[in-house]
């Protein structure tokens, strides 16, 4: 009886699994063309599941050894069930070796069972909730089919009412793990989730590497729609990306705006696209919905509107505008989605093509085409914080070793203090620095975090042309954002620098001895990972390294290095202000509580701003600059020529 059976379901399925594929290819291709290496990526992607991947699973060490269990057991066993059972090559080791991968599979799915039983909170439930059942069945069936393969049982073991028993069993299995695949249920993100690691948006994230910079629209194709206004504006590749997601939260469990019940899940954003892709409604999402939002409010088709400007859409326009760009939930996803792209894509449509971002959006935006600064201030001011320092400008000197970006935090009074502190630390240490003054503008971080990517272009193109003049090995900033636009997104449209975050800077003035500092001799204090130094670009070090150097022991909180949690500051977050039920940087404070420092070490000006807006804090902020210049002491040997450590020259490339 199983004899006859077994090749019949086994083909049948993977026919009805072949089918589905076809399909699911179909909702994908609906998305904008993307080139990718079709053949390179396919031979990358089992080095970036079973390495790439699994260095983001494996933070959760139960749940990374169960993933290896029941998956890699289930993809051996049915690779080994289709030759044992559906070619019928059962002598020899093939059987032995299905059984242990049965076993193996049957193994893990225990301790799915065991995470089931009382699933946290961010796990989506529904569907998911038979998960374990499924993994059990297939396992246990065809576990028990080739016990007599292998000589363990008699060939004509069990009766009618048996083979019956086991063929449904193994129906159920199979419906599951091979048919729902590519037709839809818990194991759709093994099929797509394969092919989104071969055809990944950003290949460069594989082997190591970091990629975080946003890819810039063309701005001179007339026929293309600017950002995403449908989901299959998308690029194909994306819209594959979000059919892998797995549903498990972990995306959720970090994000800052969920944390403080704004209206944005980053897992119910991506499950809403993949509803507008397929076309339909949120009704059978079983997860957590946006806070205040109940689910089954949204519907969508793959050509209809994201976002409505009256009626029932797939998303509304303050879910979008509630992300600080964090990337924390990115760093987080065990399939490497790219949430934050997508947000961006969905804002630069609401801006550019509608003009539509909320509250003071508008009029910084404004203020950057008119002024070259968010706040609309005088352009010819940029400077007057330094009028006492005469700061060396880049039009006079033409070359230097060092270009300081002041940011636009030269027209803020607080970050002119750690300006004013930077520079005291660059003269002791005898650093060949200047300038551009009043010729510097905005960076663009905030106009393409809005979405407005002509703005963010056009200052970044005249920043451009104006660095073009001048000669200079590297740029020094206090500021994350310009840190990061400099260095990862200008390069894109022709302007490639080596880029210094301050404490960087610091750390290697330090360490080549052009530094000495004072014991520290204060209380207690803890370090706050900015979001766009730290997940974008992977510097958590240089900050601890410098306040080591001072003598201080860090005290971190909870959620620090890349699982920092965010001030709220970034994103144009406190320019679009999405209420919500708790303010972020209040929420960052209580980790700071926590603790029990009596400062908070800082390395960006918009962290600055936002934990220092926190009413009966506690802690004192301060910036590294600020402490590093408190502490400084004459260097032994002459200013800058410090004999007490080998020195070690810096960057000698010259721009």
């Amino acid at each position: 009886m199983l004899d006859i059976l077994l090749p019949i379901l086994i083909f049948a399925a993977l026919a009805l699994a072949v089918i589905g594929a076809g399909r699911r290819v179909r909702l994908w291709r609906q998305g904008r063309p993307a080139q990718v290496p079709l053949l390179k990526g396919l031979a990358a992607m089992p080095r970036r599941y079973l390495v790439d991947l699994h260095h983001v699973v494996a933070r959760d060490k139960v749940m990374s050894n169960t993933h290896v269990a029941t998956a890699g057991g289930f993809v051996a066993a049915a690779v080994l069930m289709i030759l044992v059972h559906g070619l019928g090559l059962a002598e020899g080791v093939l059987g032995w070796l299905l059984l242990a991968a049965s076993a193996t599979m049957f193994v893990g799915s225990l301790f799915v069972a065991r995470r089931r039983r009382h699933p946290p909170t961010r796990l989506s439930r529904g569907p998911w909730m038979r998960l374990p059942k499924s993994l059990m069945a297939f396992s246990l069936s065809v576990f028990a089919i080739t016990l007599p393969a292998v000589g363990l049982l008699p060939e004509d073991f069990g009766s009618w009412i048996l083979a019956l028993a086991l063929s449904a069993v193994l129906v159920w299995g199979l419906g599951e793990m091979v048919f729902g695949m590519t037709w839809g249920g818990p194991m759709k993100h093994a099929f797509a989730g394969a092919l989104h690691l071969a055809f990944h948006r950003r290949p460069e994230r594989f082997g190591g590497g970091r990629s975080t910079g946003l890819k810039a629209l063309d701005l001179d194709d007339s026929e293309a729609t600017l950002g995403v206004e449908t989901p299959a504006d998308f690029t194909w590749n994306q819209l594959l990306g979000f059919d892998a997601c797995v549903q498990c939260g972990r995306c959720e469990a970090v994000c800052p705006a969920f944390a403080a019940g704004q209206p944005l899940n980053p897992k119910k954003l991506i499950q809403d696209m993949v509803v507008g892709m397929a076309g339909g409604s949120d009704a059978a999402y079983a997860g957590s919905p946006y806070p205040g939002k109940p689910v089954g409010e949204h519907q969508g088709t793959p050509h209809g509107p994201i976002v409505a400007r009256e009626g029932k859409a797939l998303v509304d326009a303050e879910t979008l505008w509630s992300c600080t760009t964090c990337r924390a939930c990115v760093e987080e996803c065990p399939m490497m989605i790219e949430h934050v792209d997508a947000i961006v894509d969905m804002r630069r449509f609401l801006t550019l093509e509608h003009g539509n971002t909320p509250n003071k959006g508008a009029e910084v935006l404004d203020n950057l085409i008119a002024t070259d600064n968010p706040g609309g201030f005088d352009p010819g001011a940029r400077m007057h914080w330094a009028a006492d320092l005469a700061l060396p400008l880049m039009a006079d000197l033409q070359q230097v070793d060092v270009l300081l970006w002041l940011g636009d935090g030269a027209y803020d009074m607080r970050n002119q203090r750690t300006l004013r502190s930077l520079v005291k630390v660059l003269r002791a240490a005898d650093v060949d620095f200047a300038v551009l003054g009043n010729e510097e503008r905005d960076s663009g971080d905030v106009a393409r975090r809005l979405g407005d990517e002509a703005t963010f272009q056009s200052l970044a193109k005249r920043n451009i042309a104006t660095l073009a003049k001048y000669r200079f090995q590297h740029i020094v900033t206090c500021d994350p954002h310009s840190f990061h636009v400099l260095g990862n997104e200008y390069g894109e449209l022709g302007g490639h620098y080596r880029v210094y975050h301050h404490s960087t800077y610091i750390a290697e003035l330090y360490e080549a001895g052009r530094l000495a500092f004072r014991p520290w001799k204060g209380g207690s204090v803890t370090y706050h990972d900015p979001c766009y130094l730290g997940r974008y670009n992977g510097e958590f070090e240089a900050p601890r390294n410098v306040l080591r150097a001072l003598g201080i022991e860090v005290a971190e909180m909870a959620r620090s290095g890349f699982r920092s949690r965010c001030c709220g500051g970034g994103g144009g977050a406190p320019i679009t202000d999405i209420p919500g039920e708790r303010r972020i940087p209040d929420m960052r404070m209580n980790d700071v509580r926590e603790t029990g420092a009596e400062l908070v070490a800082v390395g960006c000006p918009q962290c600055t701003a936002m934990l220092e807006g926190v009413v009966d804090s506690g802690a004192e902020i301060r910036d590294i600059a600020e402490l590093v210049a408190d502490a400084l002491v004459e260097v032994p040997g002459g200013r800058g020529k410090a004999q007490a450590r080998p020195a070690r020259p810096l960057a000698e490339e010259v721009v």
